[in-house]
């Protein structure tokens, strides 16, 4: 039986399925073997071992756009796609807006917003009122309404002897009286500090309810701290007859003017 040549140990140890694989298919994975003795002192069957094949690209290229057409400018990825941690950044919350303080809210305000204001009312309120009382006094000026300083009282004879007639104390603070002789008018103000005097008939005197002041009938002053007698006013005869007091005109009996004629009147 003849002898066959022996193979080279690179062509034995080959495997079957070592064709390259086609340009479309994915290469069968075989586990990985050590390179054998003869691979590593022969560099030709080293030379012959086909390259390991590429894996087919995914997606395929892009077509060339047409002649007239713009190419489209691409965007960058960052611009695509938002970072994550930007998209769950929470929204900042509003600021609320401050409460405005009015005088209608009484339920936001304190004690102390309550003294506040009612004095700001109050102050405002007062002012007003000066004001317009000022006006009002600019459109109606003080004007005194004083009884007239001259009046009638009458016929002379109408008054008896030796009487004091106080029809005229209230509305002209005048006492008439007459004696044996003549009418004169005194006036019911005590010279001591301006009180008004009474006239007691049972005891024939004025007495001053104040300070305890006496006159007689005549006005002459005889007991307590008044000074002086009583101021008598001018007395006349009016065209009529009657007897007319002129309270603008007074006499004093310690300047010697009780003997001027106008301080009495003869009837």
């Amino acid at each position: 039986m003849a002898d066959t040549p022996d193979k080279p140990a690179s062509e034995s140890n080959e495997p079957a399925d070592s064709k390259p694989a086609a340009s479309g298919d994915k290469p069968a994975e075989t586990p990985a073997t050590p390179p054998s003795t003869s691979e590593k002192t022969d560099p030709a069957a080293a030379e012959k071992k086909p390259a390991p094949a590429k894996p087919a690209a995914d997606k395929a290229p892009a077509k060339p756009a047409a002649s007239g057409d713009k190419p489209a400018p691409s965007k960058p990825a960052a611009e695509k796609k938002a970072p994550a941690a930007a998209a769950a950044k929470p929204k900042p919350k509003a600021k609320p807006k401050p409460k405005v303080q009015t005088l209608w809210q009484p339920t936001d305000m304190g004690r102390r917003d309550w003294f506040f204001a009612v004095g700001w009312l109050s102050f405002t309120f007062s002012t007003a009122v000066g004001a317009l009382f000022y006006v009002a006094r600019y459109f109606f000026p003080n004007v005194t309404y004083e009884p007239p300083q001259q009046f009638k009282a009458g016929i002379p004879t109408e008054y008896p002897v030796g009487q004091v007639n106080e029809a005229f104390k209230e509305l002209h603070s005048t006492w008439i009286v007459r004696d044996d002789e003549k009418l004169y008018a005194l006036s019911t103000t005590c010279t001591h500090l301006g009180c008004t005097p009474n006239w007691l008939e049972g005891e024939q005197k004025f007495k001053c309810p104040c300070h305890g002041s006496g006159f007689r009938k005549t006005g002459i002053n005889f007991e307590g701290p008044a000074p002086r007698p009583l101021e008598r006013y001018r007395i006349v005869q009016a065209d009529d007859g009657q007897v007319l007091v002129d309270k603008s005109k007074k006499f004093q009996w310690e300047k010697g003017e009780w003997t001027n004629p106008e301080s009495f009147l003869y009837v």
